[in-house]
């Protein structure tokens, strides 16, 4: 192996870099480029690739690179930002872009993607349309309070077909799980720790495939309930969570809420927290990464829940 590449996604090309100062390649973000570009990491055998998420337009190469067990990183353009602002980078062209997640994949050599099977990926189909039919329900229960009352028969039966919707997608989400050997079994280990319900166990099994891959601090960094540093000098910031994925971490949250009242290790660990003095939220946000490391480990093992195994 050698080097660390970056390659800038757009619409139309891919923008190649081996190396922070390597020469930059051009292809065209479709078939036969992929094909090409895969076929030209195969030569390089690179350390690490590095890949901005772009909204769905680097979907198509990152499922190349990883089936041509090729090591890459997808990783939040948040953080290559703030990269390039650190190292006083701030022109922006797709060359210098794509030179740019080099020397990010080179300093920072972020964790490599596990993509999610195919029952993966259609167990977080369904998850996603799940949370989208939510929304639209709120939505439109928010209207019926400001429709007129001539027209709120026409919000109430979108409220009604909506709320059947809801119920035709947990059963084929319960369902799904029920009749998958793997997710099945998953399932039943994580459903018997205190406050983990149907919704967070399903979006853990769709949209967490690295659960019981990582350890604990880099699954916390994956989901994004790892705490950064603000400090400078005699300064010290709070410390903040941030990136992530974002959907895991709402449904996370919900559950420890719960979880703080029912399940003993993280009550005693949230009481304590705020006896000595932290804040509501920060114990709060503590007790969410004990609770993601707890079941990250249960995963690892294959173990349910008991009080006496986890520390």
């Amino acid at each position: 192996m050698s080097g660390f590449v970056g390659i800038d996604v757009s619409k139309t090309y891919l923008d190649l870099a081996v190396g922070k100062e390597g020469e930059v390649t051009r292809l065209g973000n479709e078939e036969k480029g992929i094909s090409l570009m895969v076929t030209r990491l195969q030569e390089v055998q690179p350390d690490l690739i590095v890949v901005e998420s772009t909204g769905g337009l680097e979907r198509a190469l990152i499922t190349e690179l990883f089936f041509a067990h090729l090591p890459v990183s997808l990783v939040n353009p948040g953080r290559v930002r703030e990269f390039a602002k650190s190292i006083g980078q701030l022109a922006k062209t797709d060359k210098i872009d794509a030179r740019l997640l080099a020397h990010f994949a080179q300093a920072v050599q972020p964790a490599k993607i596990i993509l999610p099977n195919e029952q993966e990926q259609y167990l977080s189909a369904l998850m996603t349309r799940r949370r989208q039919v939510i929304d639209m329900l709120i939505a439109e229960k928010n209207h019926l309070l400001s429709t007129p009352t001539r027209l709120r028969e026409l919000v109430e039966r979108n409220i009604d077909w909506l709320e059947k919707q809801l119920k035709e997608l947990n059963v084929q989400i319960d369902d799904f799980v029920d009749h998958d050997p793997v997710f099945h079994t998953k399932n039943d280990i994580l459903r018997t720790t205190p406050g983990v319900g149907p919704v967070l166990a399903n979006i853990l099994l769709s949209d967490l495939p690295e659960l019981g891959r990582l350890n604990r601090k880099e699954i916390a960094s994956l989901v994004g309930v790892a705490p950064f540093n603000r400090d400078s000098g005699m300064f010290r910031g709070k410390r903040r969570i941030k990136g992530g994925r974002a959907n895991i971490r709402t449904v996370l949250y919900m559950a420890t809420v719960a979880a703080i009242r029912w399940n003993p290790i993280l009550k005693i660990f949230y009481n304590r927290l705020v006896a000595k003095g932290k804040v509501k939220k920060v114990a709060l946000v503590a007790c969410m990464r004990k609770f993601l490391t707890i079941l990250n480990a249960m995963i690892r093992d294959m173990q349910p829940f008991h009080v006496a195994l986890i520390s």
